[in-house]
């Protein structure tokens, strides 16, 4: 079976946001509860300062505290995966937010509103089209909390059509945010591979999981500022 991990280099990402725009409009997500975000740090000391950047979206936990508290309240809107994707139903979701609290990586984001990708403006013909056509994952309703899929809506196709191999290599079959990155900062794959560009790379490079202290196993890994070969 596949564990499909992402893997975010920062030292070579440059803050450029095509990740950020790319899952913007792949998912068309609400302008203020995005599932994407970059975070800047200025490290160094005065004058020898420079700028990192950090995009963060769903770690998809091994352990999600996020299903845990859903659980616990007996909602269940929030289930896991056999390839480890971290989904939320939408149909199911009460818009509670105790999985806000819960998150140590401050991801999912509550949907107060269903606002346009161009607020003021006439709907472009993606948003156009009727809900029951849509993916269920891209369904949007006010009220409920949403975060990022891994692209779950192209991952399943790859499911479906047998080709689970050809994750994180064909455009079809691998997150938009990954595609998009002009420098290779962004991998997607299959981390039970030892022979895939994520198992290489996450060796090679010694990424690391963030808040490893809190015991969710996340399935992202960073090659952190200052690490090496």
């Amino acid at each position: 079976m596949s564990k499909l991990v992402r893997v975010i280099d920062m030292q070579r990402c440059m803050g450029c946001r095509a990740c950020i725009a790319a899952c913007h409009v792949e998912n068309h997500f609400t302008p203020g509860s995005p599932w994407n975000v970059m975070i800047e740090n200025e490290v160094g000391v005065y004058p020898n300062v420079r700028t990192t950047f950090t995009t963060i979206n769903c770690m998809h936990c091994e352990d999600p505290p996020c299903k845990t508290v859903c659980d616990a309240i007996g909602i269940n809107a929030i289930s896991k995966n056999e390839f480890g994707v971290v989904l939320i139903d939408y149909e199911r979701c009460i818009g509670c937010r105790y999985c806000i609290a819960v998150c140590p990586y401050g991801v999912p984001q509550f949907n107060e509103k269903v606002e346009s990708l161009y607020p003021g403006q006439e709907q472009t013909p993606y948003e156009a089209i009727p809900a029951e056509q849509r993916d269920p994952l891209h369904r949007k309703k006010a009220g409920v909390v949403e975060k990022c899929t891994f692209c779950w809506h192209k991952l399943e196709k790859a499911v479906s059509a047998g080709k689970t191999d050809r994750i994180g290599k064909d455009p079809e079959y691998t997150p938009s945010c990954d595609l998009v990155c002009p420098v290779n900062a962004r991998l997607f794959g299959d981390l039970d591979d030892p022979q895939s560009n994520v198992s290489r790379y996450i060796g090679k490079k010694k990424a690391a999981q963030l808040k490893k202290e809190y015991g969710t196993h996340p399935q992202v890994y960073y090659v952190l500022e200052g690490g090496g070969f």
